[in-house]
């Protein structure tokens, strides 16, 4: 085996204009809505750095500001925070803000898909393997998602994609792999195939936003044509990836959110909440008062 080299860097998207959640994206990044009281980009970074990340690169837009904003310094708020004797809030802050020169920013100036986004990337990525995370899939357990990527790249190296098990009947809604021999942390992948049709689908193994991929896939995507969307996409651009090099999947054994629905939004933040020792008492009664008094409402009508 060639030798395996170190993921150091990961490419954050955060370029989607969010219209699933307006009015409220208007005038605020979709990524900086908020999940109890951290923002949906938060979470991904810090997934990244539990999995080892030094670098992360993040893909902007037009109006992407307040992201650049939420991982800068804030001096005023200290000073603030200080003066009122605010510490703990002081403490939460300083261990969210990255170390200096850890952190990078580049922009897609058009909407052209999630490959052509990965491809804005290139040049701070270089020629190294890179972590790719999309910010709306938000990773629910016990330990991040792409922690579990990493140690199945350290065991076969190649290309890693994060994947779950839906419902057989649901696998037509997303990007689905083949099912080949099993390795310590995951399975090789023998195919992938974007929104099979129903009863066409290899597995019920969907891709979660989570992935490891080889620099190689840069030249790829600087030629891809445009597919699904009329978008450049970042599938197309790993199945051909994956004539040459070989795709591992790891199932994660969380749950993941994707947030850029109203409806895993919602859950996201339930689950969050619930899983808080500060507050999961209290949000269990309301979320069990609520759920009552709408049953009562149901069999009233």
């Amino acid at each position: 085996m060639d030798r395996i080299r170190t993921v150091r860097k990961a490419v954050i998207p955060v370029a989607g204009n969010g219209t699933r959640f307006l009015p409220a994206t208007k005038a605020m990044p979709k990524e900086m809505l908020t999940i109890v009281d951290r923002p949906v980009v938060q979470y991904a970074v810090d997934e990244a750095r539990q999995a080892g990340i030094e670098h992360i690169v993040f893909v902007t837009s037009r109006n992407k500001q307040a992201i650049e904003d939420h991982f800068d310094d804030a001096p005023e708020l200290i000073s603030s925070l200080s003066r009122s004797g605010k510490n703990a809030q002081i403490s939460e802050l300083e261990s969210m803000l990255p170390t200096a020169g850890s952190v990078s920013f580049t922009r897609q100036q058009a909407p052209l898909g999630l490959g052509h986004a990965v491809w804005c990337a290139r040049d701070l990525i270089g020629d190294e393997p890179f972590a790719l995370l999309l910010p709306d899939m938000v990773s629910f357990g016990a330990r991040g998602c792409m922690a579990g990527l990493m140690d199945l790249y350290q065991e076969v190296g190649g290309n890693v994609v994060g994947v779950e098990q839906c419902a057989p009947e649901d696998a037509s809604k997303y990007g689905i792999v083949g099912k080949g021999g099993t390795v310590r942390h995951g399975f090789a992948v023998t195919e992938m195939v974007e929104k099979p049709a129903a009863g066409e689908a290899p597995s019920n193994y969907y891709l979660n936003g989570r992935y490891i991929l080889q620099p190689e896939i840069f030249s790829i995507l600087a030629h891809q044509q445009r597919g699904a969307g009329n978008e450049i996409q970042l599938t197309d651009g790993m199945l051909k990836l994956s004539a040459n090099q070989p795709f591992h999947a790891h199932p994660y054994e969380g749950r993941t959110f994707d947030c850029g629905s109203k409806q895993g939004f919602i859950e996201a933040n339930v689950a969050f909440a619930l899983s808080r020792a500060d507050i999961g008492d209290m949000v269990f009664e309301s979320i069990r008062e609520i759920v009552l008094s709408h049953e009562s409402r149901i069999r009233a009508a």
